[in-house]
């Protein structure tokens, strides 16, 4: 029979063995209440002389996924006893104590095994210690026992890199004793009492960590400066050479120095920010329908167009083992798409990351089609057809006509109407929007646009596919550019300003990549290509009020034949094969043109100047759409800027910037604006009640 040692840890008796169980769902995290009751099981078995060894094993499907981030930063992440507590008090223990790991052992759940004299994992485990994916290190004595154990090299690679390792490399490295096949429990039991006997056990801080085999200095120079992690990385490469250094008690209380430094600073801050924001995203809010029963809807997947986006995404569905019909009109321009397409699996193999048996297998799942008829039974069509409005409404009468009742019906388009698409079939609650980005092989973002009539369960199938495409998936409504581009629109907007005003665009872009962010707006643009967005200002222009300021250097430079790097030119000049953006007193003498027009006194603009006003204005309208119930919750702005746009992972995206800076100071800061500039700048109404309130967030 259990027995309730806290909330979320009981304790029952095998045989002479005490078993302690981690019963805190979803994975066992080791809150306060778990750390409570597992010092409380070891000293209940140890004050009990019937009790001869200790198993320490987790409930449902996993033995302990690590600290409970969501209490980092809070009074329940010092509560006592801390995790290095009840490690102290086990490996002090004269009774052998076996950590039994099933599913997986992660972060603070290794670390917990790591203080265990034993350890025994079933077959399929996974064990590491992932944390420097949010910008720290271990916390608990990782860094100094994982170097002892299996020496600094391999405890090294771990830490850096934050993969797992699965229970049979764990074994051949010395991380687990013994590996099990199930039942887990009935085996560690076994293993414990065959240690009863010994005089001794086993604690890993009593070794010595030796720095054979590690190049220190090389690690370092090794880690990319880009890198969202980049600090941690840098953090952990010095607790591990401390362990290899420093008297075990010390190199603890160094790593413990570094872990507190790392958790208490905005970049780590950001990172579990966006962890949650990334688990967050594909759920819908409301939904009822089972996974389960949207998983067996989406068998085959129909694709029309293959060119460089229509292509990226058969191949992100024949990477999840969908079999794929890939359209097009032409014989040529089909065979084009699928010479890309193999082209990128090479250069994919060449990397190591696919075999030459992978490639064949991928490609024999995308059939090429000449005939729309092919998709008369697809379940899932998806057009990445040419953007203009007329082009999508005549596709979808044809898919409307051919495709199954049931099949749903997806277009790509990066800011059209999804309603004005679906009024024209005589199914729009199966119309629904699917915004892969290029190249949609990479990309992990997916902007789902739900319709006016989509219906819910065609929503909820949709971000399940996603989700199985390797896609993070963000549920937005019908807007102008939807969430990542219509925001784009003022971000683009401040930088035309302000190359009016005074800044070069290699000052604009240097200014923001220094920021962080992946690539400046102008090379952005030049990347993109400047015609695709001079034919949404054309067709935007009548709705243009009169009396707002225009930047037309844009314009001017698409009306020269400069549509950016597909034409050798755009913001910037490209010389021929190279993608490097070289300034150009063409485009200088454009600017000074348009500022002149424009009655503009040109000035010296910093470098603060030109963040402030591309972030306020990323953070004003997304303020705006989360308002319109655009969004179904503030973070998932940031999971669109971070994994699309190119937003510094390690700000946590424009929302969560802002609130680091503060909402009333953002707001005061617009209105500093607006009264300098113009009503562009009238500050989004929810973020005037949220000051108003109080609130210091969105």
């Amino acid at each position: 029979m259990d027995i309730s040692l806290s909330s979320a840890v009981r304790y029952a008796v095998q045989d002479n063995v005490a078993v302690i169980k981690l019963d805190n769902p979803p994975v066992n995290g080791l809150g306060d209440t778990v750390r409570a009751g597992v010092y409380a099981g070891v000293e209940k078995a140890l004050n009990d002389a019937g009790i001869q060894a200790i198993v320490l094993i987790g409930e449902g499907k996993a033995f302990c996924g690590g600290a409970d981030i969501r209490q980092f930063n809070t009074p329940a992440a010092l509560a006592q006893p801390m995790l290095k507590d009840v490690i102290a008090y086990m490996e002090n223990s004269a009774k052998p104590i076996v950590a039994a790991i099933h599913g997986f052992a992660l972060g603070g759940g290794l670390e917990l095994a790591l203080g265990c004299h034993y350890r025994v994992a079933q077959k399929g485990a996974l064990l590491g210690l992932p944390e420097v994916n949010l910008g720290l290190i271990p916390g608990g004595g990782g860094t100094q026992r994982l170097p002892r154990l299996v020496g600094a090299a391999k405890a090294l690679a771990m830490i850096q890199g934050g993969k797992p390792v699965s229970a049979d490399e764990a074994l051949q490295i010395g991380l687990v004793d013994a590996v099990v096949e199930a039942p887990l429990l009935d085996g560690a039991v076994a293993f414990a009492q065959a240690r009863i006997s010994q005089a001794e056990h086993p604690v890993i801080g009593r070794r010595k960590a030796s720095a054979e085999g590690v190049d220190f200095k090389a690690a370092r120079s090794g880690i990319r400066p880009k890198a969202r992690n980049a600090l941690a990385q840098g953090v952990a490469i010095d607790c591990v050479e401390a362990a290899t250094r420093l008297p075990f008690a010390e190199g603890l209380v160094e790593e413990r120095r570094r872990f507190d430094e790392l958790v208490a600073g905005d970049i780590s801050k950001s990172l579990r920010h966006l962890f949650f924001a990334e688990k967050e995203a594909p759920r819908m809010i409301g939904a009822s329908r089972s996974k389960a029963g949207s998983e067996s809807t989406i068998k085959r997947v129909g694709i029309l167009g293959a060119g460089t986006m229509g292509g990226g995404i058969a191949m992100a569905c024949a990477n999840a083992g969908f079999p794929v019909v890939l359209c097009e009109r032409e014989q040529a321009a089909l065979d084009r798409g699928l010479a890309l397409i193999r082209k990128n699996y090479e250069i994919t193999a060449a990397k190591g990351k696919l075999s030459a048996a992978d490639i064949e297998q991928r490609l024999a799942l995308i059939s090429p089609s000449l005939d729309t008829k092919d998709f008369a039974d697809v379940d899932l069509v998806i057009e990445a057809v040419f953007e203009d409005m007329a082009v999508k409404q005549e596709v979808f009468r044809m898919l409307d006509a051919t495709c199954k009742a049931g099949a749903i019906l997806a277009t790509n388009t990066s800011r059209l109407n999804i309603d004005e698409i679906a009024a024209i079939t005589k199914r729009p609650e199966s119309v629904i929007g699917l915004h892969f980005f290029s190249p949609a092989n990479v990309m992990k973002l997916l902007e789902v646009v739900r319709g006016d009539k989509t219906a819910p369960e065609v929503i909820s199938v949709c971000m399940d596919f996603a989700q199985r495409i390797g896609k993070i998936p963000v549920l937005v409504g019908v807007c102008e550019g939807f969430v990542g581009n219509r925001m784009l629109t003022g971000y683009w907007r401040e930088a035309g300003f302000l190359l009016e005003e005074g800044a070069s665009p290699q000052q604009i872009d240097s200014a923001l990549t220094r920021f962080g962010m992946a690539m400046g707006p102008l090379a952005m643009a030049d990347l993109a290509g400047m015609d695709i967005n001079w034919a949404t200002r054309k067709r935007l222009a009548p709705t243009r009020p009169a009396h707002l300021r225009y930047s037309k250097v844009a314009d001017r430079i698409c009306e020269r034949g400069r549509f950016g790097q597909k034409t050798g030119a755009g913001y910037y000049r490209y010389e021929a094969g190279s993608r490097v953006p070289l300034p150009d007193p063409v485009v200088d003498e454009i600017i000074l043109e348009c500022a002149r027009e424009a009655g503009i006194e040109r000035r010296e603009i910093s470098d603060e100047e030109i963040v402030e006003r591309c972030m306020l204005a990323l953070v004003n309208e997304g303020a705006q759409i989360i308002d319109e119930g655009i969004v179904q919750r503030a973070s998932d702005i940031d999971v669109v800027y971070v994994n699309g746009y190119g937003f510094p992972a390690t700000r946590g995206g424009p929302m969560f910037y802002a609130q680091t800076l503060g909402l009333a100071n953002v707001l005061e800061k617009i209105r500093a604006l607006q009264a300098r500039h113009d009503d562009h700048w009238k500050p989004a109404a929810l973020l005037e009640r949220l000051v108003a309130e109080g609130a210091e967030k969105f």
